[in-house]
């Protein structure tokens, strides 16, 4: 069966199903584009084609979990996330290498750089969300208003203040589920956020 002139929505739905025709559509269609991005970012094509390589590898073993409705924007968000996870590991290796760094300062450089790179991480996915959903969670976490103060400046109930934060945060903890970064880390560091 030819997956070709499937729209990427059908293909994650044939994916969703074990469809390895469906897979390698996906992977036709996309690792050019992110194997360009990679080696942008690597300038080393043996590391670019290892981050692609990854990417789709996670993609594939989280085929059932995926909930994916705009498959560049998640390829990209992918393709940046192993980017940096990359180049934590490339740091790390030369931090570690100096003989006067003490094991306290590499973990907090580590800390800060997780921290850095989850909230680059839900800014991308909050740039994705509907436009209520992007301006309602930017009004709660970015300018600290409270939900009647939401409500009063969207137009909007109160209790469509708190569904729709539900939502984005519904949203946000999927997406990071499928980039593997387990739940309890982003409780944490969004209780560290706000």
């Amino acid at each position: 069966m030819s997956y070709v002139n499937y729209t990427d929505l059908e293909l994650l739905a044939f994916l969703r199903q074990n469809k390895r025709g469906a897979y390698n559509e996906i992977y036709n269609r996309y690792w050019k584009k992110m194997l360009l991005v990679a080696w942008n970012h690597s300038r080393d094509d043996f590391v670019a084609k290892d981050i692609v390589q990854d990417v789709f590898i996670k993609l594939w073993e989280n085929q059932h979990n995926c909930q994916i409705d705009n498959l560049p924007a998640f390829l990209a968000t992918s393709i940046k996330y192993q980017i940096f996870r990359h180049y934590r590991k490339e740091q790390r290796r030369t931090e570690l290498a100096r003989a006067n760094y003490f094991y306290e300062d590499i973990s907090l450089d580590e800390q800060k750089l997780d921290a850095r790179f989850l909230q680059d991480l839900i800014d991308g996915i909050v740039e994705q969300m509907p436009e209520r959903c992007r301006l309602v969670f930017h009004y709660s976490r970015t300018l600290g208003l409270k939900n009647h103060e939401i409500a009063k400046e969207a137009n909007i109930t109160t209790k469509t203040v708190k569904n729709t934060l539900n939502r984005a945060l519904r949203i946000i903890r999927c997406e990071l589920n499928n980039h593997g970064i387990r739940f309890l880390v982003l409780i944490k560091l969004l209780f560290f956020w706000l």
